[in-house]
C-alpha cells in the first residue's frame, strides 16, 4: 500500500493488457492529457456509473486531447464483458496483480462493514501532455466527477 502521488511528480510508466488484447504503455501517449481512472470492480453500481459518464462525455474528452483509461484488478475477459454490456469507447486495463495501483497508491486496505481487506480505492490522475501529474483525486465520489475531470483539463489547458 503505497501513498497517493502528488501534482508535479512524474507519473510511474506502466504496460497493461487491455480489453481488445493490446498492450497499453503510458509512455506511448505522451503528448496528451491522461486520465488515468482506477476503480474496483467491473458491472458494479458505482463502478458502471462512472464507466458511462465518461463514456458520454468522450466526445468532449477527446476534443480536449484526453485519453481516458480505466484501470481495475479484473481480468481481460471480465473487462470485454463490462465494454460490451455499457458500449464503454475506451480501453479498460486488467492490472490483475494491483502493481499499478500500488504504484499510483490506488491499492488501500478497505473497511466494508467492519470487515477489512485490501482492494482498489477509486481515484484518478490527470497525467499531463509532458508526463507529469497534472491533478489528484484521490477519493472519488461518482457523482459530478467526470464534469470536474473537464473543467480541470480546461483550467490546465486555459493556464498555457
Amino acid at each position: 500500500m503505497g501513498d497517493w502521488l502528488e501534482v508535479g511528480q512524474k507519473a510511474p510508466d506502466f504496460t497493461l493488457l487491455a480489453d481488445d488484447g493490446s498492450k497499453v504503455k503510458l509512455k506511448d501517449l505522451q503528448g496528451n492529457f491522461v486520465l488515468l481512472y482506477f476503480y474496483p470492480r467491473d458491472d458494479t453500481p458505482g463502478c458502471t456509473k462512472e464507466a458511462c459518464a465518461f463514456r458520454d462525455r468522450s466526445k468532449e474528452l477527446a476534443k480536449l486531447g484526453v485519453k481516458v483509461l480505466g484501470v481495475s484488478t479484473d481480468d481481460v475477459a471480465s473487462h470485454v464483458k463490462f465494454r460490451d454490456k455499457f458500449e464503454l469507447n475506451f480501453p479498460l486495463l486488467a492490472d490483475v496483480e494491483h502493481k499499478v495501483a500500488e504504484k499510483y497508491g490506488a491499492w488501500r486496505e478497505k473497511n466494508m462493514y467492519g470487515k477489512k481487506s485490501m482492494g482498489v480505492q477509486r481515484s484518478t490522475y490527470l497525467i499531463g501532455p509532458d508526463g507529469v501529474i497534472a491533478r489528484v483525486w484521490p477519493k472519488v465520489q461518482v457523482d459530478g466527477h467526470d464534469a470536474d475531470t473537464i473543467e480541470a483539463v480546461k483550467a490546465l489547458k486555459a493556464k498555457k
